[in-house]
C-alpha cells in the first residue's frame, strides 16, 4: 500500500496527482533537479549569490545535524534538532530551495520554489506525523506537544537524551554527506557564471 492510498480512495488524475504528492522520492528528484537546473539556467547576481550561499550553508548544517540524528521508524529523535522542530530535515530543505532560489537570480525560481513547498510539504508532513503517532504513541504526543513542525521553539525545548551525533546515521539514513557534495557543486557552477 503506498502513501497515497493509506490516506484516500481517489481514483483517476486524482489518484495520480495524490501519489506523486505522497511519493517520497519524487519530491526528493524534483528537489535535486531544481537545483541542478537554477545552478545551470542561473544569472547570479553579487549580492544575492552571497546571501543564498549563507542561507543554504545553514540548510546543509541543519540537515547534517538532524540526518545524524534520525533513527527512520526504529527510534523517535527527540534530541538534536529534533528537541527544537519535529521536521528539521525539511526545515533544511526549505532554507534550500530558497537559498539556490536567491543565489541563482531567477524570479521564476521562486514561483516553482513556492509549488514544490505547496505541492509536497502539507501532506508528507501530516502524513509523517500521523505515522510517528502511529508508531510511537504517547511518547510521540508528549515530545510533539511543544515542538512546531517547521518553526523552531526555543524555548519549548523537549526531548530526552537517548542518542548523540552520528556521522555513519547521517551518511547511511540520508546520505548527507553525498547531498552536501552536490549541494556545493551546485553553488560552485553559480559561482564560476
Amino acid at each position: 500500500m503506498s502513501r497515497a492510498d493509506s490516506v484516500s480512495d481517489a481514483t483517476g488524475v486524482s489518484k495520480l496527482i495524490l501519489k506523486l504528492r505522497y511519493h517520497e522520492a519524487s519530491r526528493q528528484w524534483f528537489a535535486i533537479l531544481f537545483v541542478l537546473l537554477v545552478s545551470l539556467l542561473g544569472q547570479p547576481q553579487e549580492m544575492l549569490l552571497y546571501v543564498g550561499t549563507v542561507i543554504a550553508v545553514v540548510g546543509m548544517v541543519i540537515r547534517m545535524w538532524a540526518a545524524g540524528y534520525v533513527m527512520k521508524n526504529k527510534e523517535l529523535a527527540t534530541t538534536g534538532p529534533y528537541a527544537y522542530v519535529r521536521h528539521p530535515l525539511y526545515v533544511g530543505n526549505i532554507l534550500l530551495l530558497l537559498a539556490y532560489s536567491l543565489a541563482s537570480s531567477l524570479w521564476w525560481a521562486f514561483l516553482l520554489m513556492a509549488f514544490l513547498l505547496w505541492f509536497y510539504y502539507p501532506p508528507t508532513i501530516a502524513y509523517e506525523d500521523n505515522k510517528l503517532h502511529n508508531i510511537f504513541g504517547e511518547e510521540w504526543e508528549k515530545w510533539s506537544r511543544n515542538i512546531h513542525a517547521l518553526i523552531p521553539s526555543f524555548k519549548n525545548r523537549a526531548g530526552s537524551v537517548k542518542s548523540d551525533w552520528s556521522f555513519k546515521k547521517s551518511l547511511m539514513q540520508n546520505g548527507e554527506p553525498i547531498i552536501v557534495a552536490y549541494l556545493i557543486w551546485c553553488l560552485y557552477m553559480l559561482y564560476t557564471k
